[in-house]
């Protein structure tokens, strides 16, 4: 059974199912982050996000971050879903769930994902305004 599930999906994300494949008899520590579309940024009003991804690289490098957390932390398991397409505000375009047999690693192990997923995973995120659009970072 692998100890990692990498997911990029149109679907609408389940934290109840990043949570239980996580979920371990031995681990006395799940952390969870979930990632939410805000209506504002930048003191513009954003209406909607539109998530692009190079789907093959992102779960290659989505991967790469999974493998690593299990080698660098103290981890049992990690989930690591990323949505693609167009979400509306209160809409979920990730959720990292880790399980550790202590909280500390599963805190870290968590944040570091969420942190170089977003620094070198192929995806791109447009930020849909009233008055127009950008791309927040290097263009798809």
């Amino acid at each position: 059974m692998s100890n990692t599930s990498i997911k990029i999906t149109s679907d609408k994300l389940s934290l109840d199912e990043c949570y239980e494949f996580v979920t371990d008899d031995s681990c006395g520590g799940i952390t969870a982050f979930v990632g939410t579309v805000r209506n504002s940024t930048q003191s513009k009003e954003v209406t909607q996000l539109d998530f692009s991804t190079y789907k093959p690289m992102a779960i290659k490098e989505m991967q790469k971050i999974a493998d690593l957390c299990l080698e660098k932390f103290s981890i049992k398991k990690i989930a690591i879903h990323h949505v693609e397409g167009m979400l509306q505000i209160g809409d979920v375009p990730v959720i990292i769930t880790v399980s550790a047999p202590h909280r500390k690693a599963a805190f870290e192990a968590c944040e570091f994902a969420i942190d170089t997923l977003k620094e070198s995973v192929p995806i791109w995120k447009k930020e849909h305004f009233s008055d127009g659009e950008i791309w927040v970072n290097a263009h798809p």
